[in-house]
């Protein structure tokens, strides 16, 4: 269908706080509007002034909640109701597309009204290990609206895996996008062009994503590579076990840098010379290992679902079993020992990100909307 479309993408997550879910919202809402569709994001947000995006609607404010090893930001307001009714009949969208339906009450609440009108109703489910809502009664309880989607995406072979148990159904698999040439053209920060050897490790200072794995390997090789920096770029705190590493092992040359802006980020994959991922489990997906890929580094890693479904060990990175320092530093290692294993795994991954550009991704999810559309063309002609 080449007529343009309103867009509905409905997230259950807090708007104004950085992550996968928000980051891959905000894209497709990007390549959908320069293709001349009509897109309003809808979540709950607990700083709608710090949204740009006029075309935002907030709905409700979020409450933080553990989640598979994180912290979701999620909004269970049972006075939403009546605003989301009447959001629905004011944007009367062509498509609603609601990103993990199951997580709190501003999807369900969408789903569970979207369908008495005429939208097309997609869910994607981006989650690994989810909550403990599905094995508690919440399969029994989400049944019904799980039912109300047309359709159903998954990000990822884990995904798919992790919520076909629960909900048996037919998904397409689509993976999350990269603006890949954000990557390519950043360039690195002059202050970390100073002859040392640059580790980096990006992402939130929670327990899953390992960096005290990661600190016990860097402690390792220090000894040989004296010049050896290790850089750590993401909100957080470290835990108690990395704290303990650093004092008793006396490292140096360990930065934590804290929270960055996108631009700075991509700038500090380019200022690296190997990145580093040591997660122990609970990714669906690798997005910081394509970042890395993207800037052209070699890229070490945990050998995780999420993570191997994107990186071919030995082709485009080095995995290595979870929780295994000895092997974190063998392999990180062998990279330092061979530039040429180095310069082949970055040319390998720059090739292999190519296919998660955000416009091919897009196209995807847009061929997607259209072929339910098509067919409810179709039903309606008869």
């Amino acid at each position: 269908m080449d007529q343009p479309l309103k867009i509905g993408l409905i997230s259950p997550y807090d708007h104004a706080f950085l992550g996968g879910v928000t980051d891959h919202i905000n894209n497709l809402a990007a390549e959908f509007r320069s293709s001349g569709h009509t897109v309003r994001i809808v979540a709950p947000c607990s700083a709608p002034q710090r949204i740009a995006d006029e075309d935002f609607i907030p709905m409700g404010r979020p409450v933080s909640v553990p989640s598979g090893g994180s912290v979701a930001r999620v909004s269970f307001s049972i006075w939403l109701r009546w605003r989301i009714k009447a959001m629905l009949e004011r944007e009367a969208f062509d498509i609603v597309h609601l990103h993990e339906p199951m997580a709190g009450f501003v999807t369900l609440n969408v789903l569970s009204l979207a369908k008495s009108r005429s939208e097309v109703l997609i869910g994607t489910f981006h989650t690994y290990r989810g909550t403990r809502l599905y094995k508690i009664g919440g399969v029994k309880i989400g049944k019904p609206y799980f039912n109300r989607l047309d359709g159903r995406i998954a990000v990822s072979q884990p995904a798919h895996q992790f919520i076909s148990r629960h909900f048996p159904a037919s998904y397409e698999i689509i993976p999350n996008g990269i603006n890949v040439d954000d990557f390519v053209t950043a360039e690195p920060l002059p202050e970390l062009d100073d002859g040392k050897i640059n580790l980096l490790f990006l992402g939130r200072l929670e327990k899953r994503k390992g960096l005290r794995y990661l600190l016990s390997a860097y402690s390792k090789l220090k000894w040989d590579w004296p010049n050896l920096r290790l850089i750590v770029v993401g909100p957080g705190k470290p835990d108690d076990e990395s704290y303990r590493i650093i004092g008793e092992r006396g490292l140096q040359d360990v930065v934590f840098v804290g929270r960055v802006s996108a631009e700075e980020k991509a700038r500090y994959y380019k200022s690296a010379h190997i990145y580093c991922s040591p997660a122990t489990g609970g990714e669906s997906f690798g997005i910081v290992l394509l970042e890395a890929m993207a800037s052209g580094r070699p890229v070490v890693a945990s050998d995780i679902a999420g993570y191997s479904s994107v990186l071919t060990n030995g082709h485009d990175g080095i995995l290595v079993e979870p929780k295994k320092d000895d092997q974190l530093a063998a392999a990180i290692a062998g990279l330092l020992k061979d530039p040429a294993l180095r310069a082949r795994l970055a040319a390998n991954g720059r090739r292999t990100v190519e296919v998660f550009r955000w416009e091919r991704v897009a196209g995807r999810v847009m061929d997607y909307y259209n072929s339910f559309l098509e067919s409810r063309q179709a039903a309606i002609s008869r």
